[in-house]
């Protein structure tokens, strides 16, 4: 058995979150990387995150990743926060310090942008508008990481559109609110769409929405990862569109939270690609 002292401990933090798939990506890189420790998850239930993380320094975890419902709680609890969690209001990552404290990171900007790279080399944020479907927290993350990298134009649609106008107000002009009945004419020239609904799911209702009007070498990306191929991802390969699954997106904000907890930058095999697939 390992020393006390050199076996670290991370895992996610959400309520619920025994579905989660994270330990299987981390235990995987710890074992293939020699790092003596576990991931495991944590059910922490609303109104307890805070004890819950103010207690991770002395049970020596790295740190953990955050998931619902807790994402945007953590900003106000870190005692550090990254720009980007900042602007966005939600963080998925937390490291704890060697002085304790604790630093809150987001890295599904990073996850939903190596995602599309991984999957569409070519494709650049200044090609054309892009159009992200919901105003939710993974939209916001969407939009800043979009206008982060150069969109010039990203169409934001919402069934509430003065939640699409707060994104205008907040993120600045290259954000265009349109209703949720204007969907499919959104889609004109648009050279991404994303989907940060819950549409598609599993348990929920399809996304509703006609690819008529989208050009046939835009991206289309789905944030939902169960099922991993979704209606819309179906519809979109069908008419010969490149389509992104949420799964990368999971995968790729991992990385940067490994290496920060533990100092090595894991890569993905296809192994476990597959490992998380069957998942």
């Amino acid at each position: 058995m390992s020393h006390p002292a050199t076996f670290r401990l991370a895992g996610v933090m959400g309520w619920p979150v025994m579905h989660s798939r994270s330990p299987r990506l981390h235990n995987s890189w710890m074992q293939r990387y020699g790092v003596s420790g576990y991931y495991a998850p944590l059910p922490v239930e609303p109104g307890r995150l805070e004890a819950a993380l103010r207690a991770l320094p002395a049970l020596n975890f790295a740190g953990c990743n955050v998931t619902l419902p807790h994402k945007e709680e953590i900003v106000r609890i870190a005692d550090h926060v990254d720009p980007a969690a900042k602007a966005i209001g939600a963080a998925n990552c937390v490291v704890v310090r060697d002085d304790g404290s604790l630093a809150a990171f987001n890295y599904d900007v990073f996850g939903f942008m190596e995602a599309l790279r991984a999957q569409a080399p070519s494709w650049r944020a200044a090609q054309g508008p892009a159009v992200v479907l919901g105003a939710g927290g993974a939209a916001r993350a969407v939009v800043y990481g979009l206008i982060a990298e150069g969109a010039r134009e990203v169409r934001v649609v919402n069934r509430t559109l003065e939640r699409a106008q707060a994104f205008a107000d907040e993120f600045g002009a290259a954000v265009k609110p349109l209703a949720w009945e204007n969907r499919a004419e959104a889609l004109a020239g648009a050279m991404l769409l994303v989907n940060t609904t819950s549409n598609g799911m599993v348990g929920q209702q399809p996304l509703d929405i006609s690819l008529d009007a989208l050009p046939r070498n835009a991206l289309v990306n789905d944030i939902v990862y169960t099922p991993l191929e979704t209606p819309l991802l179906a519809a979109a390969r069908a008419r010969g569109n490149v389509a992104v699954d949420g799964l990368g997106m999971l995968i790729q904000q991992a990385r940067p939270a490994f290496r920060d907890w533990f100092g090595i930058m894991p890569d993905v095999t296809a192994e476990e690609r597959a490992m998380m697939e069957a998942a």
